[in-house]
């Protein structure tokens, strides 16, 4: 048995477990009542198959091509031939993360028993995601309609033992021959099955779990950068406070809010300039209004993962084999649900990366960063100091906005016009993957410039928590000197970000933020 194992059942499967999956590598079986579920299914296609009256995708051709009556001497080739085609994905390998979200969530679709799938089949997909054989996806074939068809039919022809797979070590090899070491017998699709394994919202809905549970870290890990701005360009926490919050009672900023002010407790620079003869009135939108910014992209994925739960409860195929024991068509396969989430979140990230950016400018303009030496250089004029930082930034953000144009309106018929409005989803997916790697840098390079600010506010002290962070930085990048080759500096600075780690070295300080 597989060291770390998730059981799929007829239920949703949580993000937790499909983490767990996907990205930690944790094995998958099906539970008895899968079984049952399942076998109980299949039970109703079978009948059907018998049946002389056609029945669509059971016996007759799929999309515009349902009119077709297929004998029953050559179903078995019907639903070979489905696989085989739509297999068409193109360009460049899709991250084994995502290709093993989808397979798992293809699986427990299959596993509720409303698809008619044969239980035999069913373990080949469990089988293949303990092994760690991650079939072959490419970025480019799924519009997001009848589900993320090209995608999960690289996964069906993998199962099948054609097509290439990456192995647990990452090798690319013939699916046939990766099965044959792992003790796995390639699957002979029965009635409906290559359709049931094709048919689902399970690329964009897995990329949209991971990115939710990724957003939820680089937001916090936002207010920390935040809190290092304020406090080292001599801002104010007093606008920070609960009860001016609760005039506007967004939960996302009130977490937001109540992050900065445990961050910025204790700071030392903050109380050398809160006197009575401090001029300071009002800060920059970038500081002052952290908490709505980043408060709204907080309200955004806690949307997101609504929708999301909603759709690991579903039961996305068509047709689809109702609890009654009916076979009825229906629309469920449609992306639209999740990818307009999928988009609404790439805007939350451009806003969240774009407020960033210009509080690190702040930092670099001696007319705005309250007597900060130009750039942070050390020798201005000599040196240069974080001056391209802020150029990296700016053209990731520019990245940004252009990836938070939505994918969800732009809608291309096909299949001879019957699919003649999709969703775009896998693309919303993929660009929004796009944007958190994006985010996650800007971030970055802001934690990196407000490090090297606190350090040259000294003998003034920070607050204990972004000092915390500061020494954080420290550990992989030296202080305030001559300029020094900033790329890897900047790297150190994302990794830190990305594996959470400047996050905990805040929470060690302030305990569990929002």
């Amino acid at each position: 048995m597989h060291e770390n194992t998730v059981e799929v059942g007829t239920g949703p499967l949580t993000p937790a477990e499909i983490l767990a999956v996907a990205r930690g590598g944790a094995g998958v079986r099906l539970s008895a009542d899968a079984e049952s579920e399942m076998a109980a299914g299949r039970k109703v296609v079978e009948a059907l198959a018998d049946d002389v009256e056609p029945h669509y995708g059971i016996s007759t051709g799929f999309g515009a091509l349902a009119v077709r009556h297929i004998p029953v001497d050559r179903r078995a080739q019907l639903q070979r031939s489905l696989v085989r085609s739509h297999a068409a994905g193109n360009g460049p390998e899709v991250e084994r993360e995502v290709v093993r979200a989808l397979m798992l969530l293809r699986l427990s679709t299959l596993a509720t028993g409303r698809t008619g799938v044969r239980p035999e089949t069913a373990r080949v997909y469990a089988a293949m995601l303990t092994a760690g054989i991650s079939p072959v996806v490419h970025e480019y074939g799924s519009l997001g309609c009848s589900g993320d068809l090209a995608p999960l039919a690289h996964c069906a022809l993998a199962a099948m033992g054609e097509g290439e797979v990456r192995d647990d070590s990452g090798v690319l090899r013939p699916a046939a021959d990766a099965l044959a070491a792992a003790g796995i017998e390639p699957v002979e699709l029965a009635e409906k099955e290559g359709l049931a394994l094709i048919n689902g919202t399970d690329g964009m809905l897995g990329m949209l779990v991971l990115a939710c549970h990724d957003l939820r870290a680089v937001l916090r890990t936002a207010d920390v950068a935040a809190a290092m701005s304020v406090e080292a360009l001599l801002g104010t926490d007093a606008v920070f406070a609960a009860d001016l919050q609760a005039l506007r009672p967004h939960p996302g900023q009130a977490d937001s809010a109540a992050n900065l002010r445990a961050l910025l407790s204790g700071s030392g620079i903050m109380a050398s300039h809160r006197t009575p003869d401090c001029t300071r009135v009002q800060d920059a939108y970038s500081l002052r209004c952290a908490p709505q910014v980043h408060g709204a992209a907080r309200d955004t994925v806690v949307h997101a993962e609504t929708v999301a739960g909603r759709e690991l409860a579903a039961a996305v195929d068509n047709p689809v084999v109702t609890a009654d024991g009916r076979v009825e068509s229906n629309g469920n396969f449609h992306g639209a649900p999740v990818a307009a989430v999928l988009d609404f979140l790439a805007i939350a990230v451009a806003d969240v990366a774009s407020m960033s950016e210009r509080r690190t400018d702040r930092f670099l303009d001696v007319a705005r960063n309250h007597g900060l030496p130009p750039f942070l250089a050390d020798d201005p004029g000599v040196d240069s100091g974080h001056m391209i930082a802020q150029y990296t930034q700016a053209g990731i953000v520019s990245e940004l906005k252009r990836l938070a144009a939505p994918a969800s309106v732009d809608s291309i018929p096909s299949s001879a016009m019957q699919e003649d409005h999709v969703s775009m989803g896998w693309a919303a997916g993929r660009k929004l993957r796009r944007a958190v790697d994006g985010l996650t840098r800007v971030v970055a390079i802001e934690l990196l410039t407000g490090a090297r600010a606190l350090d040259l506010r000294a003998p003034l002290a920070p607050a204990a928590a972004t000092a915390a962070v500061r020494d954080r930085v420290r550990a992989e990048v030296a202080g305030p000197g001559p300029d020094r080759w900033l790329a890897p500096e900047i790297e150190a600075a994302v990794r830190l970000v990305a594996s959470g780690e400047a996050l905990a070295a805040a929470e060690r300080v302030t305990g569990s933020l929002h």
